[in-house]
């Protein structure tokens, strides 16, 4: 197929990610790169004590200039952050500018660190040719000191005190702010950028909406950096501000004039305010500015009308464009105001008629795209939720900038740190320089790259942005990141911990899913990322098998307080910690580890010889972990292994030398053992004579070894296949009787970290008279270990779920329909252990779907969030949930592993039943979407158009395409332009001309009113150049080859595990 066939195939969007791929054009620039929070980063702190919290609070991040990169609401910059473009907002209530989300601190929270703001991620698409955002801004003053007391006074056994808690979105009192960017056709240096804030409420409210330009300060420094040519920023008349940057020469952001409050309000125009980005060094320290106009100038103007606080040169490299919408009581009562602007090499004036239709263009053409990447039928709650994991996944994309050698010694201009800083934070990682765009976990309260979570972030990302999911394990391995000895850095507050060994999984997970959807086969990533981990296995063998018996101690594993102690400590009891999650995790690296070798062997015959190498150590581990043996320098078999046959349960255990103890929790950590699980094809034996030979050699040699490890050599599985596992059939079926029920691991919206038998049965241990104590909290953690921010006793957490659905898959790919279990336990119902793992992701998802009541249950029972048509339709992707409500905890915006569940719903969302209804059989599908050979009654195409509605999604709540009133200045260049249009033309300018006379300056106006009173007049002026018959027969056409692509039957369950390696 030439390029230029294929091209045809694909979506405008797929085109723009080929172009930025073969750099013919740059798409990818530009984007969601600014952050949401630096101040109280590691990056930033500068302290004796390492205190990041307190040495950069939230009231000096208005007013210090930052080192390290910037923040704002609805953030925009270039790839390194050097133009940086956001938004603040005053509603003449609050004593400080709105321009960046505020929350709790780790030490005000009572379950640390916190956001105490709504806003959500509405769309983004992988190049960042559309992107929408919405902020809810509320109209009384904001109450920072409110939230900081009450959560102070909660004990950690209370819920948090949230915004929504104050009272401050009654009466609907607020604004809803959506921010828009698109980019034009063809330029993607030519960003198009429009906000629009809805008046929820039945009074008129003033409103302040300031855009921001702001240059990340690279001058002060004295590094190489400082001694480029300082850039600027300047007025170039009143409705433009000039970028001079060394890097990108001249650009302009031009300003249209917004249309007024009213119908009949004359427009408002800009003011152009201009200020530098530095330390006001008098506010915080009482010490002499070193620049005459600072940082926080346009609050001190804005609030304070402090007039001398801003530059009269109209100049500096901090500026905004202050609207002011307060005329006649402010923007009226469900009324709305816009504001276009546009970063431009060009300049000139703002068409505002082909701006609206760009964006409307660019958002039929996100439409288009994640159609194509998720065209089975799926309800509308579940093709939502995945639209917006999907864009939450691309807005957490950040700049992050550190340099070891500068942070650590000081910059040349600056003081010297603190003497202890040497030997402090992070000491062992002086390699590091780190200037590169990351998938961050949550941009408020996870502002860093956290190694395993970016393994997870990768999975979804992968199914609509390959290259830039494996960029990002690429880069985690380069020598710029990964240690010499080669361990993979953690996260910022400490490099050096140790995470889950995930990082072949998910590379070996990218490359199939690129393969299933692109039909691209990228082995060169394949072979590059899997040898740098081959230093980090290596790395992993030589520092935590401590005694050389194969079983393995990991530290805390990125599981935080799930054991009794301190994991990441040396133990109050002495001895060592034989850990069965790190054990477990180690055999899982193994059989990834084999998998990618014998992939690559398929192409690259020397991968054959180290795929056995592979396999040798997955069978010493998996002996070690699960079978008697001899203690280090014995000869009789003295160990306790870290199975008990008693309670069929995998646990940790504490070594002594020749004796070890048992610790009985029921945890997460006995069921990670499952994912160290592989199947073998037989016809992928029959081309490796040299990998077959060395399993036969170990089956008749070690054959003790290989029978207790590879279940069956004489019996094979469905298919023939071979099954490498920690875990025989006896043993998983053990596992799965406590995994499945509901009174132990089994949640109604899915696997538990710690079994529910621990609520009236806590383990306690005493040492040195002090107690321990292990006991199920299904909500928020009760102690401050690790931050106190997260907890793993109890809630459910999808990374570890999502690992063990696909444990499930590949067990039943080796023994099919014939073992089943009671599923849940009890239940009198027995599932296979595909329908197994469908079952736990049906209820993950359920976290996400309104029951029959319209409650969803990550919303906790919060009818305002639950019930309000102007909050229902917008899903947080928490970091985990409550283990028996499936209330959302922890981190917001956690759209990183909890985004997982897009992949979920692409795989098995069209199975998906409401919560809480009974399972039933699925029932036929519509036949216009079988082959021709299966529908013998063909079906009309004004039939098959009929049916396919039912599959269409709906418009979201903040339709793009929802034409918004225009400046009288826009609608006086129209009308001279309008003397010579053609039909079409001038049908058009018809409708443009009835949108200025719609009235809806009403006091009493319903937003939804006016919301149907404009629809109708969006789809010809936002349309491309296909009519509606077209875009129907184009739609049905991507469902039917779905279809065919996917081979759906209505018994089938979708998973990339099911998949034979041939």
């Amino acid at each position: 197929m030439t390029d230029e066939s294929t091209k045809h195939e694909l979506t405008s969007e797929e085109i723009r990610l080929q172009e930025n791929k073969k750099r013919t054009k740059y798409w990818k620039h530009w984007g969601p790169y600014l952050g949401e929070r630096q101040w109280a980063t590691v990056r930033e702190d500068y302290s004796h004590d390492g205190d990041a919290w307190s040495d950069f609070p939230f009231e000096h991040s208005r007013s210090r200039t930052y080192r390290w990169g910037e923040d704002g609401l609805a953030g925009v910059a270039d790839t390194h952050q050097l133009i940086c473009l956001s938004m603040s907002l005053w509603n003449e209530q609050d004593d400080i500018l709105k321009e960046k989300a505020f929350g709790v601190t780790n030490s005000q929270g009572n379950h640390g660190e916190d956001v105490k703001e709504l806003y959500y991620y509405l769309d983004n698409t992988p190049s960042h040719s559309y992107m929408k955002y919405l902020y809810k801004y509320p109209q009384s003053k904001f109450p920072y000191k409110k939230l900081i007391e009450e959560n102070g006074k909660r004990s950690r056994e209370e819920k948090e005190y949230e915004i929504t808690d104050t009272g401050i979105f009654d009466d609907n009192k607020y604004f809803d702010v959506v921010f828009e960017m698109g980019k034009s056709d063809d330029d993607p240096e030519e960003l198009l950028f429009r906000i629009t804030a809805y008046n929820r409420s039945d009074q008129p409210a003033p409103l302040h909406i300031m855009p921001h330009v702001l240059l990340r300060n690279t001058w002060s420094w004295g590094t190489e950096e400082s001694k480029k040519l300082k850039p600027n920023l300047s007025a170039k008349g009143d409705c433009t501000i000039e970028v001079d940057h060394a890097k990108f020469g001249k650009r302009s952001v031009v300003f249209a004039p917004a249309p007024g409050n009213t119908e009949n309000s004359p427009d408002v125009e800009p003011t152009l305010l201009f200020t530098e980005n530095e330390t006001n060094t008098k506010r915080l320290y009482d010490q002499e500015n070193k620049v005459k106009y600072v940082k926080d100038a346009f609050h001190d103007l804005i609030i304070h009308d402090e007039k001398e606080a801003v530059n009269p040169e109209r100049s500096g490299t901090k500026a905004c464009a202050w609207f002011s919408f307060n005329e006649n009581g402010g923007v009226p009562a469900g009324d709305y105001v816009t504001i276009r602007y546009k970063l431009s090499k060009q300049g000139g004036e703002i068409d505002e008629l082909e701006f609206d239709q760009t964006l409307a263009r660019r958002q039929d053409e996100a439409d288009a795209f994640y159609w194509k990447v998720s065209p089975l039928p799926i309800s509308d709650d579940l093709r939502q939720v995945q639209r917006q994991a999907f864009a939450g996944l691309l807005w957490t994309k950040q700049f992050y900038y550190f340099v070891h050698n500068y942070w650590s010694r000081g910059d040349p201009n600056t003081p010297k740190p603190p003497t202890n800083r040497a030997n402090g934070r992070n000491k062992d990682w002086k390699h590091l320089f780190i200037d590169d765009i990351l998938s961050l976990p949550d941009k408020w309260e996870y502002p860093f790259f956290a190694a395993w979570d970016t393994a997870f972030h990768c999975v979804p990302l992968a199914m609509i942005d390959p290259e830039f999911a494996k960029k990002q394990l690429d880069l985690l391995t380069r020598e710029w990141y990964m240690h010499p000895n080669g361990q993979v850095p953690a996260y910022e507050w400490n490099f050096s911990d140790v995470n889950p060994p995930v990082h072949a999984w998910s590379t070996y997970r990218i490359f199939k899913i690129e393969k299933k959807m692109y039909g691209t086969e990228d082995l060169d990533f394949l072979e590059v990322v899997f040898q740098k981990l081959l230093l980090n296995f290596t790395w992993w063998v030589n520092r935590k098998d401590s005694d050389g018996n194969n079983v393995f101690a990991g530290g805390f594993l990125g599981l935080d307080n799930i054991g009794i102690f301190n994991r990441s400590e040396p133990l109050p009891t002495g001895g060592n910690l034989e850990q069965a999650d790190s054990t477990g995790w180690m055999a899982f690296f193994s059989l990834q580890m084999l998998n990618i070798a014998l992939e690559l062997a398929k192409t690259r015959p020397v991968y054959e010889n180290i795929a056995s190498k592979f396999f040798e150590h997955f069978l010493l581990i998996a002996d070690a972990m699960t079978y008697r043996g001899a203690a280090k320098g014995e000869s009789e078999a003295t160990e306790r292994s870290l199975w008990d046959d008693t309670d069929k349960f995998y646990y940790d255990a504490i070594s002594y030398g020749n004796h070890s103890q048992s610790l009985p929790v029921r945890s997460l950590v006995g069921l990670i053992p499952l994912y160290a699980s592989l199947t073998l094809e037989p016809e992928l034996l029959d081309k490796f004579p040299s990998f077959r030979k060395r399993l036969d050699w170990f089956i008749e040699n070690r054959k003790s070894v290989a029978e207790r490890n590879i279940a069956s050599m004489e019996y094979r599985g469905v298919g023939e296949r071979l099954l490498l596992s920690l875990v025989d059939k006896d043993r998983l079926v053990s596992i799965l009787e406590r995994m499945l029920d509901e009174d132990e691991f089994l949640s109604p919206y899915g696997i538990r970290s710690l079994s529910k038998y621990h609520e009236n049965n806590p383990f306690e241990m005493d040492v040195n008279g002090e107690k321990y104590v292990v006991k199920y909290l299904p909500g928020e953690s009760d102690s401050g270990m690790f931050g106190g921010n997260s907890n793993w006793r109890g809630p459910i957490w999808f990374p570890v779920n999502f690992l063990l659905v696909e444990a499930l898959q590949r067990f039943y790919l080796y023994y099919g329909t014939d073992l089943k279990v009671e599923c849940p336990k009890g239940s009198g119902e027995y599932l296979n252990l595909a329908q197994c793992a469908q079952e736990i992701q049906h209820r993950l998802m359920h976290l996400f779907i309104p029951d029959e009541n319209e409650n969803k249950a990550c919303n906790g029972g919060n009818d305002l969030l639950n019930k309000d048509p102007l909050f229902k339709d917008y899903f947080p992707f928490y970091e985990y949930f409550d283990g028996d409500t499936g209330r959302g905890l922890g981190a917001s915006h956690q759209c990183g592993w909890t985004a997982l569940v897009a992949k979920w719903i692409h795989d098995n969302g069209a199975s998906c039943r409401l919560p809480k209804t009974p399972r039933t059989p699925r029932t036929p599908r519509s036949s216009v979407f079988l082959s021709n050979s299966e529908n013998t009654n063909k079906t009309s195409s004004e039939d098959s158009l009929n049916d396919i509605e039912q599959y269409r999604p709906k418009a979201g709540p903040f339709p793009g395409k929802l034409m918004r009133r225009r400046s009288s200045k826009s609608l006086l260049n129209m009308t001279i332009n309008s003397l010579d249009l053609d039909d079409e033309e001038e049908e058009n300018q018809a409708k443009m001309n009835m949108m200025k006379n719609i009235p809806l300056t009403s006091s009493n106006a319903n937003p939804d009113h006016i919301k149907e009173q404009v629809a109708e007049l969006a789809p010809t002026l936002s349309r491309g150049s296909a009519n509606e018959s077209e875009t129907n027969e184009n739609f049905l056409g991507q469902i039917k080859a779905a279809f065919k692509k996917y081979k759906l039957n209505d018994d089938e369950v979708s998973g990339d595990e099911f998949e034979t390696r041939n």
